[in-house]
């Protein structure tokens, strides 16, 4: 990613209603749908200026991965303790078999090799172990945003299906989210690209819509892991080695 993401990533990780809600989001999929032991260790993959490591500190003790070197040096800051550095695909100096859940949110998309990706860290997971998995979806949203993000692609359902598989994957589950704020985002996006556009669209909102949006992309915290949500901004999945 560029600097500039990280750099707003640092700045609005806390303000922003997309990271707010989505972390409520995600630690009620956790809770439904991943049995964690109480004394479980986590991994997240690409956590960026560690925003999301307080809501996964919920349900277990947590390490760390983030190339950037600005980024990771806030994350250990934290954390509490040096987050590693090791890239993928090939995780070096990350120990196999040693955590019960590994998070790679919003990550894989950077990733050229994403099947070699999702092998390395299959090595790292518990017996029983279990990987999040969250991506952008729908190609045909490809936009500024994407293009400053340094992404490698967006996911369909099916494409995404099909790299978990070719990894030796078990799909657990896998749903759209991000769900009613979709026509909002998709008609922005289309927009942008008839316009031409270039903003990356993660600024932070005027305060109402800020709190409004919240609200609603919140909302799904409420059925996520329970019923398959219609299609949304981004796909999440949870997997297990075969």
């Amino acid at each position: 990613m560029e600097r500039v993401v990280y750099d707003r990533m640092a700045e609005l990780d806390g303000l922003h209603w997309w990271y707010r809600a989505r972390r409520e989001i995600l630690a009620r999929l956790i809770e439904r749908r991943i049995a964690l032991p109480k004394d479980a260790r986590i991994l997240e993959i690409g956590c960026g200026t560690g925003h999301n490591m307080l809501m996964l500190r919920r349900f277990g003790a947590v390490d760390a991965i983030e190339i950037d070197p600005a980024a990771r040096a806030l994350a250990s800051q934290r954390l509490g303790k040096p987050v590693g550095d090791a890239p993928l695909p090939k995780l070096p100096g990350v120990e196999d078999g040693a955590y019960d859940l590994v998070a790679i949110l919003d990550v894989l998309e950077h990733v050229g090799p994403d099947r070699e990706a999702l092998e390395s860290i299959a090595r790292k997971l518990k017996p029983g172990g279990r990987i999040l998995i969250t991506v952008p979806a729908h190609p045909w949203m490809w936009s500024a945003h994407d293009v400053v993000n340094h992404h490698q692609r967006r996911y369909t359902m099916k494409t995404l299906k099909s790299v978990i598989g070719r990894a030796g994957l078990k799909l657990d589950m896998v749903s759209y989210f991000n769900s009613l704020l979709f026509p909002l985002a998709a008609a922005a996006r289309l927009a942008g690209r008839i316009t031409g556009n270039k903003d990356s669209d993660d600024k932070l909102p005027p305060r109402p819509v800020n709190r409004l949006f919240e609200y609603l992309f919140g909302l799904e915290r409420h059925v996520i892991g329970r019923v398959s949500l219609t299609p949304g901004v981004s796909l999440v999945a949870i997997v297990s080695a075969t």
